[in-house]
């Protein structure tokens, strides 16, 4: 069977990505930054392992540990929501080194690999932030909007290679920790004239009826790319994500 390995798998979309190739009989490599084996079902076909996608050395050992791989899934990435005058630099580098560089360097850490076989599949997470502006994501959506269009240039690169690039648009995640550690990072706080509309946007979480993204859709528009040679080269999952981008 052929193998994937997911980064960011400790909750959230990686975690039920991971579950979802294993229900179909692949080899899962499940990474996360402190591996916690028992959150997955036992099984012979699955891996975990430790990465930290912001560390070279820790993805290189992973990677040699990890042998061929088939789909690579850049989940791994962390959140942030504040003014951006409420957003010191070291955030907005450490927003960028996980959710840019550190998938830019997991990609090549595998690619040679899978240039060598002429064939593989990328997977990158991004999110339907990108499809519509919000107020309080700049630098956040700023670091996944460089995802998408590093993506299709490098879906250019590796076409002749057999290496297809696929790019996954998550939409809203109320079952998993990307809000309640948006609100941990916020460690000072908002700007004072921002304050109104952060409350506001918060407010606008806990009371949105509208459709939302499960992590199983993310699952399912993961499943896609390498399975289904109609996949698209951007793919919306979740019924938010969906709607976004049909308009």
């Amino acid at each position: 069977m052929p193998t994937i390995l997911i980064t960011g798998c400790t909750s959230g979309f990686g975690l039920e990505t991971a579950r979802y190739f294993l229900q179909r009989d692949w080899n899962v490599i499940a990474t996360m930054r402190r591996p916690e084996a028992d959150i997955l079902p036992a099984s012979d076909r699955l891996r975990v392992l430790a990465l930290d996608v912001t560390d070279q050395p820790s993805i290189d050992a992973a990677v040699a540990e990890a042998g061929p791989i088939d789909v690579l899934v850049n989940n791994a990435g962390i959140g942030w929501l504040n003014a951006l005058e409420g957003t010191p630099m070291a955030a907005a580098r450490e927003l960028f080194e996980t959710n840019t560089l550190g998938l830019i360097a997991m990609l090549q850490a595998v690619l040679p690999k899978m240039r060598e076989r002429r064939s593989g599949v990328i997977v990158n997470v991004s999110s339907s932030v990108t499809l519509r502006s919000l107020p309080l994501l700049s630098v956040y959506t700023g670091s996944k909007a460089a995802v998408n269009a590093f993506s299709a240039s490098l879906a250019l690169e590796l076409e002749p290679f057999g290496i297809r690039v696929r790019v996954v648009l998550p939409g809203r995640g109320p079952d998993t920790a990307f809000g309640d550690n948006a609100r941990a990072r916020m460690t000072d706080g908002c700007p004072r004239p921002y304050a109104e509309m952060v409350q506001g946007v918060f407010q606008g979480w806990q009371q949105e009826i509208g459709p939302v993204t499960l992590s199983s859709d993310v699952a399912e528009a993961v499943w896609r790319a390498p399975t289904d040679p109609a996949c698209p080269a951007e793919l919306p999952a979740g019924a938010d994500a969906v709607a976004l981008a049909g308009r």
